[in-house]
């Protein structure tokens, strides 16, 4: 994405009293990228790819152009946090916590009951495509409870360095699944390239599905923890804004093929032949029963090989990336009035009790929901803080961006302010809608 400041040059300025001026930028290059990948793997979870899948097989190649703005809204998003982290040196929560307690309040909630549901809800994703690759191991629950385990070890012994590398391979293997897949249907590229004209669906509610697909692509909290990612690999000032802006392009990039593959997949090979499939998690599983029977065996197993690695990237980038902001949320409890990049840059906050804290409570209080089901008011509660995160994402970020807070050479310019205001607009209806579905009458 284009330099959304608003500026020609990509220097630095001073971040604080007697900081000094910051490094010479670094030429940006192919060999530095790595947090976008991060980003890529996380947000596009399986949700993604079937609620992809069900608008290509509801209105074909109508809504390509959706899952393409999608990409462009999240490219903003993502690439605020980052010129944020690198431009103040400061992380997210710090500057949040500048905007008062409210925020504190209103992450402290979201972190406990989406980290209790969410925990639950990867571990059973993660565990489907196992227990349909061997089903007479053991049941899904207990798959589950290993995909966890797994996560657990694997995060808590190892640092940034490790987890990027291990989730660099598992994104070439969703890489390698979803393009052999979009080719494997033979799309019909004149219908996909009439797709990319903004045109709605002739169905009920329409706007609303169309902004859902929108809203639904490739991250949610993934998207704030995209600076805390910039910072761990070592990135923490403006010298390396460049390189920032290349990760994240790359980032979109890689989740745009994902989800217009996906795409293309629902729209020849369901909607073509009239095919519903559920939608959730278990949607996926559908899917593999039916590119089986089209195109034999070996294509439906390396379809729940892409289906595992698409699932537990979100669950292990999870794991780390909210773990690390609950880390810093604590610190910023604790009286470190200023959380700074480079702490995240020593590692030091992937050794804190803090963060291991929140990855026991990511791991062993949802196993519990996987063997006694998810309980209703709290499901409620789970997706009505879900829904308000985006919104609360976008709005504190243009506040952040366009203050005293932000050094003036990296505030806002005119089309930062454009796309994340649309951005904060869309999530804000996506919130309303979700709060409104919820069925009240029968949580009190």
């Amino acid at each position: 994405m284009a330099d959304t400041t608003g500026n020609t040059r990509d220097t630095g300025a001073p971040r604080d009293a007697g900081a000094g001026t910051d490094p010479a930028p670094r030429k940006s290059s192919w060999r530095h990228i790595g947090p976008g990948i991060v980003v890529a793997a996380t947000g596009v979870g399986a949700g993604d790819l079937v609620a992809t899948l069900i608008a290509g097989s509801n209105f074909g190649y109508t809504l390509l152009w959706a899952a393409i703005v999608g990409c462009l809204v999240k490219i903003s998003l993502a690439e605020a946090c980052g010129r944020w982290h690198l431009a103040t040196g400061r992380t997210l929560f710090d500057g949040w916590a500048s905007l008062g307690r409210w925020t504190m309040w209103f992450f402290a909630v979201y972190a406990v009951i989406w980290g209790f549901v969410y925990g639950a809800a990867a571990m059973s994703s993660s565990a489907l495509p196992l227990q349909a690759l061997f089903p007479h191991v053991m049941d899904l629950e207990w798959w589950g409870v290993a995909c966890g385990l797994v996560g657990l070890v694997f995060v808590w012994f190892n640092k940034y360095a490790v987890f990027e590398k291990v989730m660099t391979v598992l994104v070439g293997v969703m890489f390698v699944v979803t393009v052999y897949l979009a080719v494997r249907v033979t799309p019909h590229l004149g219908d996909a390239f009439a797709g990319l004209l903004p045109v709605l669906p002739d169905e009920k509610d329409s706007v609303l599905n169309t902004l859902g697909l929108i809203g639904g692509v490739g991250g949610t909290i993934t998207l704030a923890a995209y600076g805390y990612w910039v910072n761990a690999k070592g990135w923490t000032d403006t010298g390396w804004m460049k390189v920032m802006r290349l990760d994240n392009r790359v980032a979109y990039a890689t989740t745009g093929i994902f989800v217009v593959a996906m795409l293309f997949v629902g729209a020849e090979l369901l909607h073509s032949a009239n095919i519903a499939i559920a939608s959730g998690d278990k949607g996926l599983i559908q899917l593999g029963d039916v590119l089986e029977d089209q195109y034999g065996t070996a294509t439906g197993k390396l379809f729940l090989i892409g289906f595992f690695a698409t699932s537990f990237t979100s669950l292990i980038g999870v794991w780390h990336g909210v773990s690390l902001m609950f880390a810093d949320f604590l610190a910023r409890q604790r009286g470190e009035r200023e959380a700074r990049g480079d702490e995240l840059a020593s590692g030091r906050r992937e050794r804190s009790w803090s963060f291991r804290a929140y990855l026991l409570w990511l791991t062993f209080p949802p196993i519990v929901l996987l063997f006694q089901g998810q309980p209703f008011r709290l499901i409620i509660i789970y997706g009505v803080l879900g829904a308000a995160f985006m919104p609360f994402l976008a709005l504190t970020l243009i506040w952040l961006l366009n203050s005293a807070r932000t050094p003036r050479e990296w505030r806002n310019g005119a089309l930062s302010n454009g796309m994340l205001a649309v951005a904060g607009l869309l999530f804000l209806v996506l919130c309303v809608k979700q709060v409104w579905d919820q069925p009240w009458a029968e949580f009190f």
